[in-house]
């Protein structure tokens, strides 16, 4: 009798904390709990414990006692352990918004509001667009001879950029431009990239952080009347220079220097304004850039704009004709042969009213950079690798179905399978991450912790997916030319992992690092109270701390033992996926509050364990994206291979990243009891099976729906090689049927080109086949052998081309 209430009175107060009823009602039934134990003769133990339990609940549900012995305490402890936030840091962290990763911080996600989330959606013009101006530059671009020959897109390329307002993307229709959703931005920088790198890069970049976008959001109208309508044009081409030799990633440490000054003018009369000086390098678009943004220190020794003077970074806007302004000059990332290059300023005078935003905008640069980084972040590298994504996944599927050996089809060997689901899945899973993103985005929100998991996750995503498509194209994957798809996204992969800040640093330290700051319920909260020194609100901010942590100790526990169960509601077909994800949310929950509060200022420090954490919110925020795609586009049935792959590979990259950080916790004991909390029966999370990654591999090797969904945005034209893989795969398809009559008919194990001929002259004189089935057939192996074949050159002299570089 005593151990069954034992279990209720377990089961009981478990679920007070796993529901979160409040102090009050904890202590209440917990003094219930106690009077029933002490009246049925439970073990002394228990009953000290449950005297333990109720007397610390008394003192926290009393404001008084809950201020002297908890929060006071608490208060004191943290302001000395608490390091100092530069204004650089904390503009940084206040940037953009919380989203999904609110949710995912809280350990509570809202599956409902996910679902009821706007589906993405294109507008009428915007698909135009796409179907019209979109499809004809695919068809004029040639990435060979782009890269080979020319080092720069063509002279008829740019000129169609232009006319057609591609650099205009982002700009209000009053000022020329298109208005695109962010969506449709990135539609059309991913189509494009599955064409060539250098032109996607091109395009994207005067449509995400730089001039345009500053403008828009900080320009004063003079600005924008000034800028907008020559960038919409393409008259205006712009860059924006942030980083310098000395600073990449450190924006506290940039060396270029700007000082408040006044210069007569024409007329004799004095002009305030700013004497520049800068050293910027890896700047895009640089070399025909014809204005230039620049970040730089604003100082004012003189006084001359108010009693401060180190301003701050600063942003603002030259011509490059300004006299002193030197640029045109080109870095070689790569064999990516978009613009990019130096500039360099050397005691440059620009007006005032040249600041993005006037003379009120001074020292406000950094905020504004960030502002627009969360949500530019979200929508250019990851549109390219989503795009890069799509093509390696449609084109590698068709080549492993039309490439033989041993008389079978590559892809139908168990190691190519691998490597073709780990292609499939990812691509599912990058693809859904950056359609759920950036439709937040046109919803309104700027999401800054999502838009560094996006940098980093899809741009990895797209290095592990282009080394197995190489591995699986073999030996026509190393071959350069005009045939080979892969070679160059595979040399310019790690442009993308580099810019917009480096994956090694945006994964151990901003993902988590920042989200700690943005997504956590109240850390925040908590530290704004400790740097104002207000006891009332850190009390009342850190009361609520505490309760959220003792729910996330009772669901992780009771959500381990169950596998998510309690967590259920009817989300049809996939409730227990949504049940795995609240379980994993809830421990990483967990174990992200105990790491905070064992390491505080330390975890800066700690950047490996920061980046695990990281990688585990990165994880749950990609699986949550993968069931939005599939409840969105409306749970096709020949798609559960793709979806399941890629939520079996982030629930276990998720459980094996929680597992690593507890591994390396710096006191061990904790962390295994935190283990046993999380993972109670335990690790249940595992990696896709071979049975699953079979029937991926299967859905590439075809050309079903779920391929067209899975792909929409790849450019398919007849004179691609895309569109002669298509063809060629099309055809062995349709002739698969009729090369096992000949088989079988005349007992053959195989058929070459070599013999092709004669079995099929045997065939039609045994009538096994018809003479329309011949020509079929020989069509088939034709456009086979035509795809499977390499570039061959006289010479590997350089051939870049003379004269007019714009030719």
């Amino acid at each position: 009798m005593n151990a069954l209430l034992l279990v209720l009175e377990i089961c009981g107060l478990g679920l007070i904390a796993y529901r979160q009823f409040g102090a009050r009602t904890a202590l209440f039934w917990t003094a219930f709990i106690l009077i029933i134990s002490i009246f049925n003769g439970v073990h002394i133990i228990v009953i000290l414990l449950l005297f333990v339990l109720g007397s610390w609940l008394f003192v926290f549900v009393i404001d008084d006692l809950r201020k002297r012995f908890i929060s006071g305490p608490m208060f004191k402890a943290m302001s000395a352990a608490v390091p100092e936030m530069s204004q650089t840091e904390r503009e940084a962290l206040e940037a953009g918004t919380v989203w999904w990763d609110g949710d995912l911080f809280s350990g509570r996600p809202d599956w409902n509001k996910l679902k009821n989330f706007p589906k993405p959606g294109l507008s009428a013009a915007e698909q135009a667009f796409i179907d019209g101006p979109l499809e004809s530059l695919c068809a004029m671009l040639d990435d060979w001879d782009s890269t080979h020959h020319r080092y720069d897109l063509s002279a008829q390329v740019w000129a169609f950029l232009k006319r057609e307002k591609f650099f205009g993307m982002i700009i209000p229709k009053e000022f020329g431009g298109l208005a695109f959703s962010a969506q449709a931005h990135s539609a059309v920088v991913a189509k494009i990239a599955t064409r060539s790198i250098s032109a996607a890069v091109t395009v994207m970049v005067p449509n995400s952080l730089g001039p345009g976008e500053l403008l828009l959001h900080y320009g004063t109208e003079a600005q924008k009347q000034r800028y907008l309508p020559g960038l919409a044009s393409g008259d205006e081409i712009p860059c924006f220079a942030l980083t310098g030799p000395e600073a990449g990633s450190d924006a506290a440490a940039i060396p270029d220097r700007g000082t408040v000054c006044e210069q007569q003018d024409k007329e004799g009369n004095k002009q305030l304004g700013i004497r520049l000086d800068w050293n910027k390098r890896y700047i895009t678009l640089a070399p025909v850039a014809t204005v230039l943004g620049i970040a730089f220190k604003l100082s004012d020794p003189d006084g001359l704009i108010g009693e401060k003077k180190d301003i701050g970074i600063t942003c603002a806007l030259i011509p490059t004709n300004t006299p002193g302004v030197e640029i045109g000059e080109r870095h070689f990332p790569l064999n990516a042969v978009f613009m990019n290059g130096p500039t360099h300023g050397k005691d440059v005078f620009i007006p005032m009213d040249w600041v993005i935003g006037g003379q009120e905008y001074v020292g406000k640069g950094w905020r504004m950079l960030m502002e627009s980084l969360a949500a530019g972040r979200c929508i250019s590298l990851p549109a390219l690798s989503a795009g890069g994504a799509q093509l390696a996944s449609r084109a590698t599927g068709a080549y492993a179905r039309i490439r033989r050996q041993f008389n079978t089809p590559i892809g139908r060997f168990e190691g190519v399978e691998e490597a073709l689901a780990s292609i499939g899945g990812r691509t599912y899973q990058m693809d859904a991450a950056r359609l759920m993103t950036v439709t937040a985005l046109d919803n309104g929100e700027r999401p800054s912790v999502v838009s560094a998991i996006l940098k980093y996750h899809l741009t990895e995503g797209l290095r592990r997916v282009l080394n197995d498509a190489m591995d699986v194209q073999g030996g026509s994957g190393i071959c350069m030319g005009p045939r080979n798809l892969f070679a160059r996204a595979y040399q310019t992969i790690p442009i993308a992992i580099t810019v917009e800040g480096a994956n090694i640093l945006t994964r151990s330290l901003i993902i988590f690092g920042q989200g700690a700051m943005r997504s956590h319920p109240t850390l925040l909260q908590e530290l704004d109270a400790l740097r104002v020194g207000d006891t009332k609100a850190f009390d009342r901010v850190f009361r609520q701390h505490l309760s959220n942590l003792f729910g996330h100790f009772a669901r992780s526990f009771w959500l381990g033992l169950t596998r998510g169960f309690l967590s259920h509601r009817d989300f049809g077909s996939r409730s227990r996926d949504y049940a795995h994800l609240s379980h994993l949310s809830a421990g990483f929950a967990l174990i992200a509050d105990i790491t905070l509060a064992m390491l505080g200022g330390e975890l800066k420090r700690k950047e490996r364990i920061s980046a695990r954490l990281g990688d585990a919110l990165s994880q749950l925020y990609l699986a949550s994206a993968s069931l939005k795609r599939f409840h969105d586009e409306g749970e096709p049935q020949a798609d559960i291979p793709l979806l399941e792959w890629s939520l079996a590979h982030s629930k276990q990259a998720a459980q094996s990243a929680l597992v690593e950080v507890l591994c390396n916790y710096p006191c061990q004991w904790v962390a295994c009891l935190l283990r046993i909390v999380v993972f109670p029966l335990g690790l249940p999370y595992r990696v896709p099976d071979d049975q699953l990654e079979h029937r991926v591999a299967d859905l590439l090797l075809g050309r079903g729906d779920a391929v067209q969904r899975l792909t929409p945005d790849v450019y398919v034209g007849d004179d691609t090689q895309t569109g002669r893989l298509e063809k060629a795969l099309r055809l062995t398809l349709e002739t698969e049927a009729i090369e096992q009559k000949i088989k079988k008919a005349l007992g053959e194990k195989a058929m070459t080109m070599v013999d092709m001929r004669a079995l099929i002259a045997k065939s039609i004189k045994r009538s096994v086949i018809s003479a329309q089935e011949a020509e079929a057939l020989l069509a088939a192996a034709t456009a086979r052998n035509e795809v499977i074949q390499v570039d061959a050159f006289a010479s590997l002299e350089p051939q870049m081309r003379t004269g007019d570089p714009n030719d």
